[in-house]
């Protein structure tokens, strides 16, 4: 894949952009969900009151995450590079839309993204269902053949196969998912390194 010639990049936040922090095993516990269970998924099964409740709980916490977030390596060099250049820049998150923008203003991104182009579990079905990545799409004007999705796991690969957009894998030493991966590079700066 010709990555130079892409001019629409869409970046999943917590794990790709920063370096990953969630303890997902222990939000399951506090929130009382199964460990084979997804997050949001199980929430939004729940009763409306119960789910508010724990929605607000998990906000929090990930307010904090938010607030002390690091960037990944490579990952500002790469984003500034391409928002020099001029390219299109989204977030496509399981993250709320807030919290966000509150990571990517801690790791000194936040002036490369415009608010409406950071799509999160509020505007859009959490990945990997491809309606977020559809929406940056129409948003932009641009084919999904004519995006990337750059992302650290299989929901990321997955979204960009739904949607018809290309996936590339980071901040991982191996592809575990090679069938669905259109590119790799084991972090945001060997990505960076081959934008040429």
């Amino acid at each position: 894949m010709n990555l130079a010639a892409i001019r629409h990049w869409v970046f999943d936040m917590d794990g790709t952009l920063t370096v990953a922090v969630h303890d997902f095993a222990a939000i399951r516990v506090a929130l009382g969900i199964p460990p084979e269970d997804d997050i949001l998924h199980h929430l939004a099964a729940l009763p409306e009151a119960e789910a508010q409740a724990k929605h607000a709980w998990l906000l929090e916490h990930e307010r904090e995450l938010a607030i002390a977030a690091q960037a990944a390596s490579g990952a500002v060099e790469l984003v500034k590079t391409l928002h020099a250049r001029g390219h299109r820049l989204g977030i496509l998150t399981r993250n709320a839309h807030e919290l966000a923008l509150l990571t990517l203003a801690a790791i000194g991104l936040g002036g490369c993204f415009a608010s409406e182009d950071v799509v999160g579990r509020d505007e859009a079905a959490p990945k990997p269902d491809p309606q977020g990545l559809l929406k940056l799409a129409d948003l932009w004007s641009v084919e999904p053949r004519h995006m990337v999705m750059v992302g650290d796991y299989r929901f990321d690969l997955e979204c960009a196969r739904a949607a018809g957009a290309r996936g590339v894998l980071v901040n991982l030493p191996e592809n575990p998912w090679p069938q669905l991966t259109d590119d790799f590079a084991v972090d945001c700066h060997a990505l960076f390194q081959r934008l040429g």
